[in-house]
């Protein structure tokens, strides 16, 4: 779920290269030199007697290897789902090794606790929570609570509210241009994304703040570059490297501005307990993720950095990853322009059936979109946000009902894009088919029901986790996805500018993203 979050992380390390001084970068230099010794000879908890795979001979060290990883991961991690598919093997990240398992223990781990296979800490170590101040993750699944119990129960009125932020935003981020322009689309539907999330956790006036929507979107940038970089050296090196990191000291600024809006609204949270309490009407009140938070945490989850934190690691969590899911969906219908019509054609159908998104319940609405859905799909199996999905951390030892030891402290994970494109699972796997799971929705009522873009399944879709630990946004994301599209669709055509095509994908270690650069072509439809 968080691979796509890394979309801007090539240009702020351009960036740094371009603006780090002669002595910062001799420093990186001697202290890569330093750190040689050290990853040759690391050790990490692995499954006992699994092979470790991607040395290209047995005389390759162990820290080129590593750095293969970096930007080869996909390459690695492919060729030892080929090589290993039916057993475990192990990759090697600079930080971590990572046991990959087959598929089948999926399934047998998907309700294991999380008080043993930890995902939360996986994500904790990912980020690398003591250089970003995100220890709280290891403590506490607030915000995931919140967004299970109460988010989830509401999603309608939620949609409603977040449909309503578009419309403020829609004519600010979107351009109203009659001819074809070349405008950034990623950036674009990032704004809207980030508008419409901010509404929902941290209500008005903060939503329409230019300076916290910048923060929702920077925010994650500079966690996972801070976090890519310092990662790539030895605990003790890194109270060093962390000085010539840039994007560390951007987080501070960052933090504090999430302490102004957090602390703003949690007085907010206080004068409308009291109204209640004096029996005055609240109706002008707007409940936020934050209000629900607040009402939830225990004394150590209500201080106001806890909060404040909480509500930036949730964007992290969000805008990148949905937004960029709707960039994706639009360059391969780019790519792919004979299916215009037909989902223009549904978008028409459903709104003459059910009223259109502004005037019926989205959570409903957005159900009858099959086409679009399976579209989407295809565009998560061909580009999945990371290529290690679901990830645990062993916080407890765990035997499997075969045997397989998993010791404390071992990092496992599955090769979820490799599934997805094996023939095995996925006939004609290389080839880009947007109906194959409305196919198979239409085959019968149980594949109708296993065969969506919201649900977790072995076989079609592990893009939000699978099990007991799956990613408890995936309802609101997917809507959110299905409401723009509708809407960007309805209004605007769109095409490569001349010369272009689907943009390259391109890696940070396991994460994925699509090239920041890539634009399209957009105008307002002429419809007769």
């Amino acid at each position: 779920m968080l691979g796509h979050t890394t979309d801007g992380l090539l240009a702020r390390l351009v960036e740094f290269a371009h603006s780090a001084s002669p002595t910062q970068i001799l420093g990186i230099a001697l202290l890569t030199v330093v750190a040689i010794s050290y990853l040759t000879n690391k050790k990490d908890k692995n499954i006992p007697g699994v092979p470790i795979h991607g040395y290209r001979s047995r005389f390759e060290p162990t820290f080129l290897l590593q750095a293969r990883f970096v930007m080869g991961a996909h390459k690695i991690i492919s060729s030892g789902y080929q090589k290993f598919k039916d057993v475990p093997f192990v990759v090697r990240r600079f930080d971590t090794d990572y046991n990959i398992l087959p598929i089948r223990y999926l399934e047998e781990l998907r309700l294991v606790p999380p008080t043993i296979l930890s995902s939360k800490i996986a994500t904790s170590f990912n980020m690398l929570y003591e250089w970003t101040n995100l220890h709280f993750l290891n403590r506490s699944d607030l915000h995931a609570h919140v967004m299970k119990r109460k988010l989830a129960p509401e999603l309608s009125k939620y949609l409603e509210i977040a449909a309503d932020e578009v419309e403020y935003g829609w004519k600010i981020d979107v351009p109203q241009s009659d001819d074809w322009i070349e405008v950034d689309i990623q950036e674009i539907t990032r704004m809207l994304v980030a508008r419409m999330s901010a509404r929902i956790f941290v209500g008005e006036p903060a939503c329409r703040d230019p300076e916290w929507i910048r923060v929702c979107l920077d925010f994650t940038i500079d966690a996972f570059t801070t976090a890519f970089l310092i990662r790539m050296f030895p605990p003790w090196m890194r109270p060093f490297v962390a000085w010539f990191v840039p994007a560390r000291n951007r987080l501070k600024h960052h933090r504090a501005k999430a302490a102004k809006v957090v602390g703003d609204k949690m007085e907010k949270h206080r004068e409308y307990m009291q109204r209640k309490k004096n029996g005055e009407n609240t109706d002008d009140y707007e409940e936020t993720l934050l209000d629900w938070m607040i009402e939830e945490a225990n004394e150590e989850e209500a201080t106001l950095e806890e909060m404040a934190n909480r509500q930036l690691i949730m964007t992290l969590a969000s805008v990148h990853t949905t937004s960029t899911n709707t960039s994706i969906f639009l360059f391969e219908l780019c790519e792919h322009p004979e299916w215009f019509p037909m989902l223009r054609e549904e978008i028409e159908e459903v709104n003459q059936q059910t009223g259109d998104a502004s005037r019926t319940d989205i959570k409903r609405w957005h159900r009858h979109l099959d086409r679009m859905d399976s579209f989407l799909l295809e565009c998560f199996r061909f580009h999945p946000p990371i290529l290690l999905s679901p990830q645990r951390v062993a916080l407890q030892p765990y035997t499997m009902k075969d045997g397989t030891h998993i010791p404390k402290g071992c990092r496992i994970a599955f090769a979820n894009g490799e599934h997805q494109m094996d023939p095995e699972i996925t006939p004609d796997p290389l080839k880009f088919d947007p109906m194959r799971a409305y196919r198979k929705r239409q085959s019968s009522e149980q594949q109708y029901d296993r065969n969506q873009a919201v649900l977790t399944d072995l076989n079609n879709n592990l893009t939000f986790g699978y099990g007991n630990q799956a990613c408890p946004g995936r309802f609101l994301g997917v809507a959110e996805v299905k409401f723009l599209l509708a809407r960007l669709l309805s209004e605007f055509d769109f095409k490569y500018p001349e010369g272009k095509s689907m943009p390259k994908t391109m890696y940070a270690d396991e994460n994925v993203f699509v090239n920041p650069s890539a634009k399209l072509m957009m105008r307002k439809r002429k419809v007769n």
